[in-house]
């Protein structure tokens, strides 16, 4: 779970993307385990007394301990509406309710803060806020909505987003060709092949997120780079349980390597109409967006 020091910009920047070097495919950290269960938001003033209790729940996929995961239960309650907006939040309530110590109870209310899902004021306490004041490029904020009552929007929004962002960055990384860039795109590609003959979904979307994020990343803008974990939550939630801009397919992977080809060659026009043409090829983006016309 992103910490309080990080806005979504710098938070959503992975420091280890996990990408091997020219050739390494065995390198590669394929999953030895399925993605942890999303945590269902507990009632809170529901009758069952274990269901506050963060020990009996797992933590989510970015949390630790105990902190982390008071501010995944915290933060679902209040996405989902569990907790609706100017609710106040007695920090005294919380630690008893959930059985944690008023430090972690005021660490989490921090973090939440960060994110703009609550306020604290003087002789006001901490209320929640409403949602138009929230940080919806939070990568925590995505993946809560994304698994909330608000999914389908959440979905669709990303995938609108997805469509502005992406085909830019294409065009912009072929005029970036470092030759390492360039052989880790297409391992990546490959190892989307591989997992496709495999029937190994979480492989081919863990590549895929890869794919993506490195493409971004080499795009030679910085505000796109800050981008790219948008991106990569988005992938990540995109599918449900198969997660990646499409569930593993010929199709999807026929257009990858149609961009990386022309991310080789150079050829910015053609990796941006590629990359179009992949986020068109997913369901969610036909609906929202128009495939480019014809002239």
């Amino acid at each position: 779970m992103s910490t309080l020091a990080h806005t979504m910009m710098t938070a959503a920047r992975s420091s280890d993307s996990g990408l091997v070097g020219p050739g390494g495919l065995d390198r590669y950290p394929y999953a030895e385990s399925p993605v942890p269960d999303r945590v269902g938001a507990p009632s809170w003033d529901g009758p069952d007394q274990e269901l506050g209790r963060v020990g009996r729940r797992p933590s989510g996929n970015r949390g630790r301990g105990l902190h982390g995961q008071l501010v995944q239960q915290l933060g679902q309650m209040i996405v989902s509406g569990d907790l609706g907006a100017d609710r106040p939040l007695v920090p005294e309530e919380i630690g008893q309710r959930f059985e944690v110590s008023r430090t972690v109870v005021r660490e989490s209310l921090r973090v939440l803060e960060a994110k703009g899902l609550v306020s604290a004021r003087p002789n006001v306490g901490t209320r929640v806020r409403p949602v138009s004041d929230w940080n919806l490029l939070d990568p925590d904020i995505i993946e809560w909505r994304a698994f909330g009552p608000q999914r389908d929007d959440q979905r669709r929004e990303l995938n609108e987003l997805r469509w502005t962002i992406e085909p830019l960055a294409a065009r912009l990384a072929a005029g970036h060709g470092r030759e390492d860039v360039q052989q880790r795109l297409v391992d990546m590609v490959e190892i989307m092949g591989h997992a496709l003959a495999q029937g190994d979904a979480l492989t081919f979307s863990r590549a895929d997120t890869e794919f993506h994020t490195l493409l971004i990343q080499v795009a030679g803008n910085r505000m796109l780079e800050h981008l790219s974990g948008i991106v990569s939550a988005a992938l990540q939630v995109s599918g449900g349980p198969v997660t990646g801009c499409e569930r593993p397919n010929d199709s999807s992977l026929a257009q990858h390597a149609r961009i990386a080809d022309a991310l080789a060659a150079g050829d910015g026009a053609a990796a941006e109409a590629a990359m179009r043409q992949l986020l068109t090829v997913h369901p969610e983006v036909e609906r929202v967006v128009p495939a480019p016309r014809e002239h």
